[in-house]
């Protein structure tokens, strides 16, 4: 390694999205390098207050600058705030003595990477999305070690190593960990079980068309556990929390490998991180990507779903008719879920958080 013990800036924050792939590259780097300090950089609002501390990793913050699209007032304010952020960051930077700056993207990353650039400390980026963000392009302009979560990834020269996880997903055996894992859902370890997420902030979509569908599930047999996401119980027409046989409601769960190892069929989003682990864990999938934004998470889940580990369905296809024709076979075919664990096994990379320490410390030493 180094002659001395390296300081390492992490930058990154505002989703679960960027964070957690930002964590997971901490906790490779202390294994590598134990002596190493770490400092993870943030915004004052974003999910990085609580995540970031609570997994044990000091966190610094500086102003969020948005970078408006269209003609506004903020776009007239932007190169003032944009300069302040950017004299944050390089106290930041200053303070830490650091010795390289790893960006994950969000608002946060660009000022670190100028910040970074004019005091020629080595950056290295990991980019989630198939569709890279703003910040990531930028801080791509001033380095060579850019590494990607998904191959297809349109940044130049960028070296695909997967997706940065946490290890009790990225090791999961499914097949060891299914029973145990059945049980603390309160699952009957026996049935064939269709696992529900929209992720941390729901999917209200999802769970219209779960509820609607509870009788047809319930009559082939499937339990079915529904991830509502925190804030977002499902209710029935007595404003309860819907019920039924084997149906089971809970708004959030700690560790989703637990469900991963839980689930015959994992119906979710396509985000970048929940393609990735899926593909890490073999879990069959059925994913229904969000109707707005830019199309990126169909083009996250394109990969998954033409390798033979998943379905795609659009969210205004995704009803109780298609609950029916399509997921109902699905979930009780269990020589086509092999297959499908299989084909989906086969793409997951479990080693991105391992790949990129080395990046990391290689930039230290060079």
């Amino acid at each position: 390694m180094t002659s001395k013990n390296p300081s390492i800036v992490l930058a990154g924050g505002g989703t679960a999205g960027h964070i957690s792939p930002l964590l997971a590259i901490a906790v490779a780097l202390r294994s590598a390098s134990p002596d190493a300090a770490l400092l993870a950089v943030g915004t004052p609002a974003g999910m990085e207050t609580r995540l970031v501390p609570a997994a044990g990793v000091k966190l610094a913050t500086i102003d969020r600058v948005p970078f408006p699209r269209k003609p506004s007032a903020d776009l007239v304010r932007l190169p003032a705030r944009l300069a302040g952020a950017v004299r944050q960051a390089g106290s930041v930077l200053d303070e830490a003595a650091a010795d390289v700056l790893v960006g994950v993207g969000g608002y946060v990353c660009t000022p670190m990477y100028l910040a970074a650039r004019k005091r020629r400390i080595p950056i290295v980026i990991h980019e989630a999305n198939t569709r890279p963000g703003l910040a990531n392009r930028v801080g791509a302009l001033f380095t060579k070690r850019v590494a990607v979560a998904f191959e297809n990834t349109p940044l130049k020269g960028a070296l695909h190593v997967g997706m940065p996880m946490r290890t009790e997903i990225s090791h999961l055996d499914r097949t060891a960990a299914r029973t145990a894992a059945r049980e603390a859902l309160g699952l009957d370890a026996a049935k064939p079980t269709l696992i529900v997420t929209g992720g941390s902030s729901g999917a209200q979509s999802i769970n219209r068309t779960i509820a609607a569908s509870l009788g047809q599930l319930a009559d082939a047999g499937i339990q079915t556990l529904h991830i509502t996401g925190r804030g977002k119980s499902v209710l029935d027409g007595d404003g309860r929390p819907l019920a039924a046989d084997g149906y089971r409601q809970v708004e959030y769960i700690d560790g989703m490998e637990l469900a991963y190892a839980a689930a015959d069929v994992l119906l979710a989003r396509s985000g970048a991180a929940t393609v990735c682990e899926i593909a890490a864990v073999g879990v069959p999938a059925v994913l229904v990507p969000l109707p707005i934004g830019n199309g990126e998470q169909a083009m996250n889940a394109a990969g998954l779903v033409a390798a033979g580990g998943a379905l795609l369905v659009a969210d205004r296809d995704f009803n109780a008719g298609w609950v029916a024709a399509e997921l109902i076979p699905l979930v009780t075919d269990k020589t086509r879920l092999a297959t499908m664990e299989a084909n989906s096994y086969r793409l997951g990379i479990r080693n991105a958080d391992q790949r990129m320490a080395g990046l990391v410390l290689e930039a230290v030493s060079a």
